[in-house]
């Protein structure tokens, strides 16, 4: 007999698991949304099997439970799973990148039939919807697994399984920690690419050709900033104590940059730019962490007619699809007037190897 498994929030991310699920030949896929065109979209592609824009109707047919919603809107369904007259057990799971409020919620639950393991994918995009979801979004991803209690081993080895799909790599934290950690190399670095954005939209007023020079580098550390707004400030406020506590130690640390160049300390500044230097380059590239990641390649090509086209026709022989062109004009610290990207490792390393053995000068910029 087929289980149930219902994803509420057909976003991104539960778009992405949806697709992935229909993998498992013996789960049938429901999903509930309060978005209609959302609804619509899902049966019109096939993406579940069926869809509910009722979530106590849904949840009442469901084996397993994937809470893809905001944080906020996430923790309004678990108080409202525990008023439903559920007449079987169900495992409960969610893909907050806050945990802290989520697994609060989860605690106060009282109806026994309810089991809550708290979940984290460690992907996304700078996309949103249903329309953005993708099958290979979570390959090689952290997804981080909560449980709410104890002895619930049984139940984590069932999300693992049905999870399987998604060829992610589990790692099993606490709220608390899980809450720490993503606030440090994921929540407030969104902050700062925004802050940096802000910055250079004032400077603008003085100097209208800041557009223009806003690429290469500074693209690449504020890209995160073109993210979901409604989301990433749902996130923030729901892990406030720790973004504020980051905010007082960024800080300290301007202030102590500050010093530096204010008192002209050439020998500290060298020292404070190789300890991150080096800190930075001991990183594990291999693998992908909590910021969305995008597979580049940068090729050195000569501006002349067909060199670009004569590119794209050599990954096409080998049916590779490229996600994004640009034409770098601003390349400090780039090898490579052009910019392609893919929508996986393999098709970059792929397509790193074509072009190296057409003797392009190509290079995968970690």
């Amino acid at each position: 007999m087929k289980e149930t498994v219902l994803i509420a929030g057909l976003g991104l991310i539960g778009g992405s698991l949806a697709l992935n699920m229909k993998e498992h030949d013996n789960m049938r896929i429901i999903g509930y949304d309060a978005n209609k065109s959302t609804l619509e979209y899902c049966k019109m592609n096939g993406i579940t099997d069926e869809t509910y824009d009722n979530f106590a109707e849904a949840v009442k047919q469901a084996d397993i439970c994937i809470l893809a919603a905001p944080v906020s809107v996430t923790v309004g369904l678990i108080k409202e799973l525990d008023t439903i007259a559920l007449n079987k057990d169900i495992l409960v799971t969610d893909v907050s990148s806050v945990k802290g409020p989520v697994m609060d919620a989860a605690k106060n639950l009282t109806n026994e039939r309810i089991s809550f393991i708290g979940g984290h994918p460690m992907a996304g995009s700078h996309k949103k919807g249903i329309q953005a979801a993708k099958q290979h979004l979570f390959e090689n991803a952290i997804y981080v697994l909560s449980p709410s209690n104890e002895n619930m081993e049984e139940h984590i080895a069932k999300l693992k399984a049905l999870l399987t799909p998604t060829k992610c790599k589990f790692l099993i934290l606490e709220p608390e920690e899980h809450d720490e950690m993503t606030g440090v190399i994921s929540h407030f670095p969104h902050l700062i690419a925004s802050s940096l954005v802000q910055q250079a939209k004032n400077w603008q007023q003085k100097h209208p050709y800041i557009p223009k020079l806003a690429a290469g580098g500074f693209r690449d550390i504020t890209r995160i900033a073109s993210s979901n707004p409604s989301l990433w400030k749902d996130i923030f406020f729901q892990n406030k104590q720790k973004m504020s506590r980051l905010l007082t130690d960024w800080i300290e640390e301007m202030n102590h940059l500050k010093q530096l160049i204010d008192e002209g300390s050439e020998d500290e500044m060298q020292e404070y730019l190789q300890l991150a230097k080096n800190y930075r380059d001991g990183l594990d590239s291999a693998k992908r962490g909590a910021l969305y990641t995008t597979y580049d390649i940068y090729v050195d090509i000569f501006d002349q007619p067909g060199a670009l086209l004569r590119v794209i026709e050599l990954l096409a022989e080998h049916e590779i699809s490229i996600s994004n062109i640009e034409i770098l004009e601003i390349r400090e610290g780039i090898t490579g007037v052009l910019r392609l990207s893919f929508q996986n490792d393999n098709d970059r390393q792929l397509s790193h190897a074509i072009l190296r053995k057409n003797k392009y000068d190509t290079v995968i910029q970690e």
